[in-house]
C-alpha cells in the first residue's frame, strides 16, 4: 500500500471538472501510476476527510511530439474521477 501523500499528485482543474465538482460532487485528480482504486479511496478519505462513493480511473498516454531532433514520446499519466457522498465537498483552494 502506498502512502496517501504520494498517491495523489495534484487535482485537475479544468472548466469541465469544476462544473462536475459543483453539480455532481465529482472531483478529478492525477494519481500515481501504481495506485489502485483502494489506494486512491483511502488517500482521498484520509487527506480530505470525505466519504468516497465511487472511483473511475483512466490511464492516459500523451501524443508524441516532433522536435527538431526527432520524435519524443509523451508522458503516461493516470487520472482518477472521485465521487463523494451527498452534502460533502472537497475544498481545493
Amino acid at each position: 500500500m502506498i502512502d496517501p501523500v504520494y498517491v495523489i499528485k495534484k487535482p485537475l482543474l479544468t472548466e469541465k471538472n469544476t462544473f462536475a465538482s459543483s453539480e455532481q460532487n465529482r472531483y478529478a485528480f492525477e494519481v500515481d501510476l501504481r495506485a489502485t482504486k483502494k489506494d486512491i479511496k483511502a488517500a482521498v478519505e484520509q487527506l480530505y476527510k470525505v466519504q468516497v462513493v465511487k472511483i473511475n480511473t483512466q490511464v492516459r498516454k500523451a501524443r508524441e511530439r516532433t522536435l527538431r531532433y526527432g520524435r519524443v514520446p509523451g508522458k503516461i499519466t493516470k487520472h482518477a474521477l472521485v465521487r463523494v457522498a451527498e452534502g460533502q465537498k472537497i475544498e481545493l483552494f
